[in-house]
């Protein structure tokens, strides 16, 4: 029996991605189960976490919880070795009041920067409220230095990746602290995993959309790889499932094969993201 994880559109639902971070940034297992948030689909999918009414919601056995901050800490008293909070008593606070700021604030960032994984936005205005939400965000994330908030990876670098991406996805003005702190994040395993999934299975939601000016998105440029015809591939089985071949790619001339379209698409959109293809075709 393991833990279940209810979770929105990968590409806009900040909230589900923080969830999802506390699982898989810290090597914890989960199973995902998702639908279009707001839809009646999304309804059926939560009545298996009752009472829960939004994402994420986490279920193991009978037991659930909802809310990112609530599956925080029950994430850190079930797995005390993964490290979810630091062990320095100085810093585990400064990580604790971190977290509970991000989840109560900064709600002028969210309003006018809606998390948006598909494209990446140019020459946004920034209203006195949002400069005030980064004023606040550039001091707390001084502390990095270039690493994580709190040394190692910790829940409160989960809670804050969505800003992170808030930020590179508008090209919002931050110091060079800042700005590595974000570069940090957009090069983090998990995040490229999340986005390039994302890309193959969400739907592309209108209102999400801005009117200023589009950009390429600013995190690691992925291998070259692409969607061919057929199913004549170097390997027999997809290296997620071990089922045999259907769908293929083709990267630098060479073609491997998967078991499913998802599969396939979730690794043309980043090969690097995902170690079991990259250690099929070393």
């Amino acid at each position: 029996m393991g833990w279940t994880l209810a979770i929105g559109e990968r590409s806009y639902s900040s909230w589900s991605l923080r969830g999802w971070l506390l699982f898989d940034a810290f090597s914890l297992p989960v199973t995902t189960v998702s639908a279009p948030m707001y839809t009646p689909d999304f309804a059926r999918v939560l009545q298996d976490f009752a009472p829960a009414r939004t994402a994420p919601a986490a279920r193991l056995g009978d037991v659930v919880v909802w809310d990112s901050l609530a599956i925080a800490e029950e994430l850190a008293a079930r797995h005390p070795e993964v490290g979810h909070w630091p062990a320095d008593p100085a810093a585990r606070a400064a990580a604790r009041s971190m977290v509970a700021e991000m989840h109560s604030g900064f709600t002028a960032l969210r309003r006018h920067c809606a998390m948006n994984l598909r494209t990446a936005y140019r020459e946004v205005p920034v209203p006195d409220g949002v400069r005030a939400d980064l004023d606040r965000i550039e001091m707390l994330w001084a502390r990095s230095q270039g690493g994580w908030l709190c040394g190692t990876y910790s829940a409160a670098d989960a809670f804050f990746a969505p800003v992170a991406l808030r930020i590179a996805g508008h090209g919002l003005p931050v110091g060079p602290v800042a700005q590595a702190y974000v570069a940090r994040h957009l090069a983090h395993p998990s995040l490229r995993r999340w986005r390039a999934l994302g890309l193959a299975v969400d739907p592309v939601l209108p209102a999400y959309d801005r009117d200023w000016p589009q950009a390429a998105w600013p995190g690691p440029a992925p291998l070259s790889a692409r969607a061919v015809e057929g199913a004549e591939a170097e390997n027999a089985s997809c290296p997620y499932s071990g089922k045999p071949v259907t769908h293929v790619l083709e990267l630098d001339g060479r073609r491997w094969g998967f078991c499913n379209a998802t599969c396939r698409d979730k690794t043309v959109n980043d090969p690097e993201a995902w170690p079991a293809f990259m250690a099929m075709i070393r």
